[in-house]
């Protein structure tokens, strides 16, 4: 695969777990912003079909590496091939609970492949990335909404992992004045692309409020759990700031129109706007015309009362805030769900209108490529 020489408006973006649920968006914007892309992505806990829509949406081809996170050769070959400007990070893993039960597979995906990561962007020469971080990093609130100065203090590894990839961050920007980072912590990622050709697929059982509401509207699911009404809010569930996840994706392009400057910013992404559990269940209800049985239970250990972010620093610094309302998440998760009532159905299978390119094993000291040679491949729009 040859690639043309980039304008001076027009970045390569490597885009790490780019077939993800916000990868797969941030993907969307990017490319409609005019940026050229490089997904690196493993495939395991996406589809390759997600790719594949992001071009239908777009009009736009772009490559793709399948690789490891940990794997410092692959990222280095990737980054020479496509000659990177930037990185959007992604990759990782991301539930909570599941973080509890396997804590060393969250250090060692999520720390030590960032810490691969920035080592390969080391030896290659970019200096320019977007964390995707999270509000886990803050912990249990102090004071209410979150600002970006509120204490640092994760109380689950998960959590603890993205604080950990901040610090290592940080470290980074003060030892070197070329490099320039961008932590977005953000609140709930919830919603689909309009065209509801992208979205949220969970494997088993939904972590998150939203798409555990969609499988209920779409039958897959009797009835939503409700963990707790005794909650000291308005309703008595709690209460969350839901951002749309476009308006994450664009944001995550505004933050990288701010690498041109030096050092390290952390900011918030949310709308400021918190929404109780029975709020989101009234609006899907709307959104998709049918009613959602649910049940009260007892509430999960650390749950929160409130939950939401002070997001004025994103606006001035960034210029950017959350447009889109509650209404318009739940509307466009339901399109999502609804013309993708089991989610992408091929994942973890090989889409035929998607090429890849299987780079090497972690630990592996050369690539298995299934074109032959030890470029990305391009990925197009398929039939």
């Amino acid at each position: 695969m040859t690639f043309s020489a980039l304008d001076a408006s027009t970045r390569t973006i490597l885009v790490t777990g780019g077939a993800g649920y916000i990868g797969s968006h941030a993907c969307v914007a990017l490319l409609s912003a005019g940026h050229d892309i490089v997904v690196f992505d493993n495939f395991s806990n996406s589809s390759p079909r997600a790719l594949e829509r992001v071009a239908e949406i777009t009009g736009r081809t772009f490559a793709v590496a399948e690789g490891d996170i940990r794997d410092q050769a692959a990222l280095e070959r990737t980054i020479r091939a496509c000659g990177c400007d930037a990185v959007m990070h992604f990759a990782g893993l991301k539930s909570v609970p599941e973080s509890v039960r396997r804590p060393l597979d969250y250090y060692d995906q999520n720390v030590i492949g960032t810490q691969r990561l920035l080592a390969a962007m080391v030896n290659t020469g970019v200096s320019r990335i977007v964390f995707s971080s999270s509000a886990t990093v803050y912990g249990q609130p102090q004071f209410l909404p979150y600002t970006e100065d509120h204490p640092l203090a994760p109380v689950n590894p998960y959590g603890r992992t993205k604080l950990m990839i901040e610090d290592m961050l940080r470290d980074q920007c003060a030892s070197d004045p070329a490099w320039s980072a961008a932590l977005l912590r953000y609140f709930n990622p919830v919603g689909a692309h309009e065209s509801g050709l992208i979205g949220e697929d969970p494997h088993g059982v939904p972590n998150n409020l939203l798409p555990f509401v969609a499988q209920v509207a779409i039958g897959r699911r009797d009835h939503l759990k409700v963990f707790g009404k005794d909650y000291d809010t308005p309703d008595g569930t709690g209460i969350r700031d839901y951002v749309h996840v476009m308006d994450l994706a664009e944001g995550h392009v505004a933050a990288l129109d701010r690498l041109d400057r030096p050092g390290c910013i952390a900011l918030n992404l949310g709308t400021g706007l918190g929404h109780s559990v029975l709020d989101v269940i009234r609006a899907f209800e709307l959104a998709s015309g049918k009613p959602l049985p649910f049940k009260f239970v007892e509430r999960r250990p650390g749950d929160l009362d409130s939950y939401y972010a002070a997001t004025d620093a994103a606006r001035t610094l960034l210029g950017w805030s959350a447009s889109r309302s509650l209404a318009a998440m739940c509307a466009d998760h339901w399109r999502w769900q609804s013309l993708n009532p089991d989610g992408y159905t091929e994942q973890h299978q090989r889409h035929e209108g998607v090429e890849h390119v299987s780079l090497s094993p972690v630990m592996s000291s050369e690539p298995a490529l299934l074109d032959s040679t030890a470029s990305p491949v391009s990925v197009s729009q398929g039939g």
